[in-house]
């Protein structure tokens, strides 16, 4: 088998003993380590130098922060409102921010890749989203051919199959679906009451009408949640048979995220229930032929995501995982976080905020990071691991002129007890993640984190959520 087709190995025992707090590695240094000394100058000069030499194509992400009503487990930026006329008053300030931004930016670098998430996106009506398609048509060379990936977030209680037309004719051809699970009791539990047979319908219509990819998003560990129920829930998907699967952690983070606090603790399941869903999951999606790409993705064989991980250009970002890692990420919208060459950069956090500072004539850039040289050579380590499940000495020897042991040997010391427990594996001057290691990834990428090291168990455990 391919070393990207391998499937994880579920091991109780070993799961819960690593089972702890760390970063996702969306990024590399993670958001905890932005700050305000990089700005809207450092992020204009990073867009300014990103266009010479060998210019990378065009990622876009449009941030929609609405939605009707909260979903109690959620952690998302997002403004709950069912006044619709604020999206218009949003939509003015995103569409200058379009404009500035494509300015920075050649027109001979083609949007590849563009993703609409919130929130709800379909918040906005169809009109709304018309225009906002001819606006980023008009600051960034849009791609029309079917080689594109353009994909968007979508709320089944928001949308109909019509609508699923008219997405599609805009230009749309993945769609992602939010389901968590259908156990009517765990959906009111999360203030989430949603149709099965509806949801269904709309994977089975997006299916018939042509959409290249589509996602269903699933939460393990949510309040009221059961081995039997859930595997109904992992049932029915599989049946529907989605191109990816996205298994999420729910992580209890109350003090961080105030919905939660709706959430009544003797509905929350014990550690071990959430343990045994974890395991339920994973047997059951790689069983009915899902590949395990890593982290909460599972991916039939035939997917990009697969495909990406095979060919090397799979990705770590703010959505997960991601193919086209050749691209230069620019990010719209309130909270919304960039990734240009060397830089990271996020716009303020708050709407108030945001609207004051595109008001004022600039960019909505608040925080950021440029990238030192070690956290250049740790992020390619890092990716190398979370996205390959391997990391070859040579390779980074030869990019970042380092000697590996030499350099790592903290952290080659540190790895000897995963190895030991069978995470890794040492080859001849390489490090490859078993099948029983994949579930714990984010342990093996973490010996590898400078920034994480000099962080107390304290700010790991406020920050981040558990492994598992």
């Amino acid at each position: 088998m391919h070393p990207s087709l391998q499937n994880a190995i579920f091991d109780a025992n070993l799961v819960s003993r690593y089972d702890g707090p760390g970063p996702r590695y969306t990024s590399y240094p993670t958001s905890v380590q932005f700050h305000e000394g990089f700005g809207v100058v450092e992020y204009d000069i990073a867009a300014r130098a990103s266009n010479e030499l060998d210019p990378k194509p065009l990622s876009l992400y449009i941030h929609v922060p609405f939605c009707e009503s909260p979903c109690f487990y959620c952690g998302c930026n997002k403004v709950i409102t069912r006044d619709h006329g604020r999206s218009r008053f949003y939509l003015g300030h995103l569409y200058l921010e379009i404009e500035r931004q494509g300015a920075l930016y050649a027109k001979s670098r083609t949007v590849e890749q563009l993703h609409f998430g919130g929130g709800t996106p379909t918040f906005l009506s169809d009109d709304e989203l018309a225009d906002l398609f001819e606006v980023m048509g008009r600051h960034f060379s849009l791609r029309t051919d079917p080689d594109r990936e353009y994909s968007i977030e979508l709320d089944p209680r928001t949308v109909n199959a019509e609508r699923l037309d008219r997405l599609k004719a805009l230009g749309f051809n993945r769609f992602s679906l939010g389901v968590q699970d259908f156990d009517a009791s765990v959906q009111e539990a999360v203030n989430r009451q949603q149709s099965e047979a509806d949801t269904i319908a709309l994977i089975e219509h997006a299916r018939a009408i042509g959409i290249e990819s589509i996602s269903v998003d699933l939460i393990y560990g949510l309040p009221r949640q059961n081995r039997q129920s859930f595997a109904k829930t992992l049932g029915k998907i599989v049946e529907a048979r989605p191109d990816r699967i996205a298994a999420y952690s729910y992580a209890h983070l109350p003090h961080l995220f105030k919905a939660q606090r709706q959430i009544k603790i003797v509905d929350l399941v014990t550690p071990n229930e959430k343990l045994a869903l974890l395991g339920l999951t994973v047997e059951t999606l790689t069983a009915a032929g899902y590949v395990y790409i890593g982290m909460d993705h599972f991916a039939l064989p035939t997917d990009e995501l697969v495909r990406a991980q095979q060919d090397g250009t799979l990705q770590r970002n703010f959505q997960g995982y991601s193919t086209r890692a050749e691209c230069d990420l620019i990010a719209l919208g309130v909270s919304s976080i960039s990734k240009v060459g060397d830089t990271y950069a996020q716009n303020a956090k708050t709407l108030p905020e945001y609207y004051r500072l595109i008001e004022g004539g600039s960019l909505a850039v608040q925080r950021g990071i440029a990238l030192e040289p070690d956290d250049r050579l740790r992020r390619d380590v890092i990716h190398s691991l979370m996205c390959a499940t391997k990391l070859d000495f040579s390779t980074v020897e030869s990019a970042h002129r380092i000697r590996f042991e030499s350099y790592f040997a903290h952290e080659l010391q540190a790895l000897a007890p995963l190895e030991r427990d069978g995470l890794v594996t040492r080859g001849n001057r390489t490090i490859e993640i078993t099948e029983r290691g994949r579930l714990l990834m984010r342990n093996v990428a973490m010996l590898f984190d400078s920034h994480l090291r000099k962080s107390s168990m304290a700010q790991a455990q406020s920050r981040y959520s558990r492994v598992v």
